[in-house]
């Protein structure tokens, strides 16, 4: 499986659908639905959107495109890559107020 067809899974079953009942309200044949939930093949984008608009969720959410602010190893990576802005050099204190609005930020989305 891959992490899109994981995700349509999960998706399609928090909304207490079958295969058949998403295939069918999508429009297309339970076989091409289910090759898409066992990874098989994928859909392309116009079925993505009816997807989307089935189930109630963005694209983003689908295709796991957001960025993740669960991880503060991962914001830590980041911010050492990171070593200034406008040519300036950041401190500790700046690295540790960026954290701060980025967590703000993203824990808000």
């Amino acid at each position: 499986m891959t992490q899109f067809s994981d995700k349509l899974k999960l998706e399609r079953e928090s909304k207490g659908w079958s295969k058949t009942k998403l295939a069918k309200y999508i429009g297309v044949g339970l076989s091409t639905y289910a090759n898409w939930e066992y990874g098989v093949s994928e859909p392309d984008i116009e079925t993505i959107k009816k997807i989307c608009r089935a189930l109630g969720i963005s694209a983003d959410t689908l295709l796991q495109l957001s960025v993740s602010s669960s991880s503060s190893d991962d914001l830590d990576d980041v911010l050492d890559d990171v070593r200034s802005f406008d040519g300036k050099p950041f401190d500790d204190h700046d690295r540790e107020l960026i954290r701060v609005i980025l967590k703000r930020i993203y824990s808000t989305k």
